[in-house]
């Protein structure tokens, strides 16, 4: 068994060993969905936006599964490995700090898009709302915008001493990212300025709002998604320390 495969099995275990964090990363969406959706208001039209607000507000869900996990579930998880000196171990061993890096992105993302097959089900067959009007866009928004938020997350992991911190940072970032996402006031209760800056700030929410329901993907926005994850995550790298 390669080094990688060995350390993602263990970190997998790990993970699934924290309940609460799952749960509340893959079913919270989900659950406020269901919320929203049991009121039959919000499954009519809205002449404001044009469609029922289950449909409007669905995208904008999403963030909250992938904030959870890119930007206070990993960076707190190995800001704890390094204070607890679990990455002063693994220095000892061939393990590389790339590998690392490599496994905890690839568990949460798992996680993550879980989370958004599974609200997109229950929001496409459990109330109504139209399937992803452009798939592929849709698939290509949401995997670059959250690729984008899980490499801001590894570099806050790599500089953060300590767990508190890391975890303080990725609190600000989780308030701040679900602002400009439309969770707490949807975006057309939103300044406009508001909404050109948040439609910029990962996952890039507006783009996943057009893929599912509207005209598609932002090319502008996915170029921005690409270059935050090859940047953030290359800093990450470069940045990281054992101790």
């Amino acid at each position: 068994m390669s080094t990688l495969s060995a350390l993602s099995k263990a970190e997998t275990r790990l993970f699934l060993r924290d309940p609460v964090s799952v749960v509340v990363a893959v079913l919270l969406p989900t659950l406020i969905l269901a919320g929203l959706g049991a009121v039959p208001a919000l499954r009519e039209p809205f002449p404001e936006i044009g469609m029922a607000f289950v449909a409007y507000f669905a995208p904008s869900l999403l963030v909250i599964s992938i904030v959870q996990l890119g930007l206070q579930t990993l960076p707190t998880s190995l800001a704890t490995y390094r204070e607890r000196g679990v990455l002063r171990r693994y220095s000892a061993t061939p393990v590389s700090p790339l590998a690392v890096l490599m496994v905890q992105l690839l568990v949460n993302l798992v996680t993550a898009l879980l989370a958004v097959a599974l609200l997109v089900a229950v929001a496409v067959l459990g109330f109504g709302v139209p399937a992803p009007q452009h798939p592929l866009d849709f698939a290509l928004a949401a995997l670059l915008g959250t690729s984008a938020v899980f490499s801001l997350g590894l570099l806050i992991a790599a500089v953060a001493p300590r767990a508190r911190t890391a975890g303080g940072i990725g609190a600000l970032a989780f308030m701040v990212t679900l602002f400009f996402a439309g969770t707490y006031l949807p975006n057309f209760l939103l300044p406009d300025a508001v909404q050109r800056i948040g439609a910029f700030i990962p996952p890039g929410v507006s783009t996943i709002k057009d893929s599912w329901v509207g005209t598609g993907a932002d090319p502008l926005v996915l170029v921005v998604m690409a270059v935050t994850t090859v940047g953030a995550s290359a800093l990450a790298a470069r940045l990281f320390r054992w101790e």
